[in-house]
């Protein structure tokens, strides 16, 4: 008796207990899993902005060239002489490279002429590139026209080439004195073709100097190169009978081309 009351309170209990647990166990399967917490999102890097593109390379300035304005003694827009050309105006003094050399060169305008003339800086004293004449060495050419002219007992050919030469020397008295010998009055006889050449390139050359110097216009300075000329002594009647046998053995001072006296001249 005492087993069958022991094996019958076991079954008794034994659901009990089942059923005690089963309803715990099915309610814990009922509730949803709470849910995990979400990790923490880490805020994203800041982005930098986007850099700016790069600035093309500013293109290499070319070396600016130094604006010379003085040399030799020599200043830009100045008026100068240029002894075989006459009077000039220096333009500019700009440096050129040539064969591989860098040259400083005088730009230099003959008006008149309508030419431009580069001479190197350097080369000027060889030239004989002088500044314009003072007044006191104005006055003193102005003077030399009103002396008595003075004209050589040689061949044409050869006087003519001592003109020439004195012309290109850029001296005002020396081309005042071919103005002075070679000048006619209208009571002289006419000029040779090659005479009156002479005779204009030397007034031109003292005219545009004159003029400059004396800031007037070259009109004016032949008005007063000739008004010295007219104050000259008549020449003597020796020297009417000396230039008269000098035109009698030059064939009339050569009005054609001077040949007879070139040949005559190397044959002696």
């Amino acid at each position: 008796m005492p087993e069958k009351t022991a094996k019958t309170a076991a079954k008794a209990t034994a659901p009990k207990t089942a059923a005690k647990v089963a309803p715990k166990t099915a309610a814990a399967a009922a509730k949803p899993a709470a849910p995990k917490a979400a990790a923490p999102v880490k805020p994203a890097a800041a982005v930098a902005p986007p850099k700016a593109a790069a600035k093309p390379a500013a293109p290499a300035r070319p070396e600016e060239k130094k604006v010379v304005t003085q040399r030799q003694g020599f200043k830009a827009n100045e008026f100068v002489v240029y002894p075989a050309h006459g009077v000039g105006q220096i333009l500019a003094i700009e440096e050129q490279e040539i064969a591989g050399a860098k040259l400083e060169l005088f730009v230099i305008n003959f008006m008149k002429d309508k030419m431009t003339l580069r001479v190197p800086t350097a080369k000027v004293a060889n030239v004989g590139m002088r500044k314009l004449s003072d007044p006191a060495l104005v006055k003193k050419a102005l003077e030399t026209l009103k002396g008595r002219a003075r004209v050589k007992r040689t061949m044409w050919s050869r006087r003519a080439q001592e003109y020439e030469a004195k012309i290109n020397s850029g001296d005002i008295v020396a081309i005042a004195e071919v103005v002075r010998d070679l000048y006619r009055s209208e009571s002289q006889p006419e000029q040779s073709y090659s005479e009156r050449q002479l005779y204009e390139a030397a007034l031109d050359r003292l005219s545009r100097e004159i003029a400059v110097v004396q800031h007037s216009t070259e009109t004016e300075a032949v008005k007063e190169i000739e008004s010295q000329l007219a104050k000259s002594p008549r020449r003597g009647a020796k020297a009417e009978a000396e230039g008269d046998a000098e035109g009698d053995a030059e064939g009339d001072d050569l009005d054609s081309d001077g040949d007879d006296a070139v040949a005559a001249d190397e044959a002696a």
